[in-house]
């Protein structure tokens, strides 16, 4: 220790005072800012699969129910605004556009740049969720909903002649039939139901929702005694017949899993609100961009399963 400097610690030798300084957003636990990138980098894609993982689950049971009980999906689909659907799904390509561009300013230390794409991208997804409230809150006004809740307030085609009215400002000629819409009947039973399968009741609900009746002959298709009695022509939006049995079932998987998709959106919202922050604070230049990337990895996750949610429940046929 002689050789060592009066004004150094004891622990702190000679060449450990002539390193270089430790990067200000390096982690002690890492030796490098790239072991440090590469790391997160692997740790992100490792969660996102696990996002996938968790929505395939219900993709899975969407693909089950659609096979064995399509007419359920072709009829209640008609409940749902495509074009809010479909204008919420341009809001959030949109704003995958932008937040890209928020990690290439990042990138090239670019702070005005940055902050701005973070506060498009964070304005996107409040008028994905606002769009998203509008369409909930006719569902619970119309009482199409999940399980016992689903008692609709009108049959499909006056819904659907309502909401024709509501876009076109005109009102409704009478004694005509909408052009592209379902004309719904009474309620009959086409078929004889399984056992433990109880009938409807005079005001359109199940007494028993637990109990699903068998809707396909073979792997899957349409109840043919079912589709006898609906009249519906092949390849045809109009539909002239019964409203099939559990309805709700459709309802209830549109609102497990937009409404999961909806949480993302608020986490989503709540990372990329942080890094905003940090932004403003000028955490982020061409050698530490970390935390923008990943977050723009997750909200592009986001937008890709609404993409799939989009025509999956929106735009069947």
């Amino acid at each position: 220790m002689a050789d060592t400097p009066q004004h150094l610690p004891s622990h702190i030798t000679p060449s450990d005072h002539d390193a270089p300084a430790h990067p200000k957003h390096l982690a002690h636990h890492f030796d490098t800012p790239q072991q440090q990138f590469d790391s997160g980098k692997l740790g992100i894609w490792l969660f996102l699969t696990t996002e996938i993982l968790l929505f395939s689950g219900l993709f899975c049971a969407y693909s089950v129910y659609r096979a064995n009980h399509p007419e359920i999906f072709e009829y209640a689909h008609h409940y749902l605004d495509k074009t809010w659907g479909g204008i919420n799904t341009l809001v959030l390509i949109f704003s995958s556009l932008t937040m890209a561009w928020g990690v290439r300013c990042a990138q090239l230390s670019q702070k005005r740049g940055l902050i701005i794409c973070l506060i498009l991208t964070l304005l996107c997804a409040c008028g994905f969720l606002g769009i998203k409230f509008v369409e909930y809150k006719a569902k619970f006004e119309h009482h199409t909903l999940w399980g016992d809740l689903y008692k609709p307030t009108m049959p499909l085609n006056e819904f659907l002649e309502e909401q024709k009215k509501a876009k076109s400002g005109s009102a409704a000629v009478e004694n005509e039939t909408p052009v592209n819409t379902i004309v719904v009947a009474a309620p009959v039973v086409a078929a004889p139901l399984p056992p433990g399968q109880l009938p409807r009741t005079a005001d359109h609900l199940l007494n028993e929702q637990s109990v699903i009746p068998v809707a396909a002959i073979g792997p899957a298709g349409i109840n043919p005694a079912w589709a006898d009695a609906t009249n519906k022509p092949k390849n045809s939006e109009e539909w002239e017949g019964p409203e099939p049995y559990n309805v709700h079932i459709f309802f209830s998987i549109y609102f497990v899993m937009t409404g999961l998709h909806g949480i993302h959106v608020l986490a989503g919202m709540a990372v990329i609100g942080w890094c905003l922050m940090r932004a403003i604070r000028g955490d982020f230049d061409k050698d530490y961009f970390a935390p923008v990337d990943f977050a723009g990895l997750y909200w592009h996750l986001v937008d890709l399963i609404w993409i799939f949610l989009f025509p999956l429940l929106y735009l069947i046929q």
